[in-house]
């Protein structure tokens, strides 16, 4: 930590990378896990209050480890550090890219797992919504779910957020041809589904 990091120390950090398992490096895996979008070394750097320089060699550090070491019979990661205009971020290696394929469109005609039509309702009532925002309202990180109906050709991405510049989620007219909908009009309206007001007082008194 440099000399004046003390009086750049945003108000909210209150800790130590030190203070972690794993030190710097596990603290910008567990980041970049939850991030939506590439995140730029000094942005981080500012969060965890450190220099941008230690904050860079970290990450090519962990770079370095996910393509694994020939000579020290380490193979690469199924996943990777890229680095590119836009930061730093997590991605599937290309190499796997038919794995991967091959998992998220396993019977594209079979059901979707529960979580990915949590993920699903959250868009289509939502749309416009950014990934961050579907994890916010889930509780839980939702890029697998949301690679997945993305494959599957049920949503898709239209423009960004102006504030965040994520990418904006949509549904797609596949979606509207499986749900039997003309128009996102149609969707049923939620009002129905939604508890009693008392009912949800009685639950917070419990």
């Amino acid at each position: 930590m440099g000399p004046d990091a003390d009086s750049t120390r945003p108000e909210y950090v209150d800790f130590s990378v030190d203070d972690f398992p794993g030190g710097l490096e596990s603290c910008l895996e567990a980041i970049l896990m939850v991030a939506d979008q590439p995140q730029q070394a000094g942005d981080l750097a500012r969060v965890l209050a450190l220099e941008e320089d230690q904050v860079t060699a970290a990450l090519q550090a962990i770079q370095r480890e996910y393509d694994g070491d020939e000579a020290c019979n380490l193979a690469p990661r199924g996943f990777e550090l890229r680095h590119t205009a836009r930061g730093w971020q997590f991605g599937n290696r290309a190499v796997f890219e038919p794995v991967v394929s091959a998992f998220v469109t396993d019977g594209q005609m079979a059901r979707l797992s529960q979580a990915a039509l949590e993920a699903l309702a959250i868009i289509a009532y939502k749309q416009p919504i950014t990934r961050a925002q579907i994890a916010a309202i889930r509780g839980v990180n939702s890029d697998g779910v949301v690679r997945a109906l993305s494959v599957r050709g049920l949503i898709r991405e239209e423009g960004t957020d102006e504030d965040s510049r994520a990418a904006l989620l949509v549904t797609t007219g596949l979606f509207l041809e499986k749900m039997g909908l003309e128009s996102l009009d149609q969707l049923p309206q939620l009002a129905p589904f939604m508890p009693a007001a008392s009912d949800v007082v009685n639950q917070a008194k419990d």
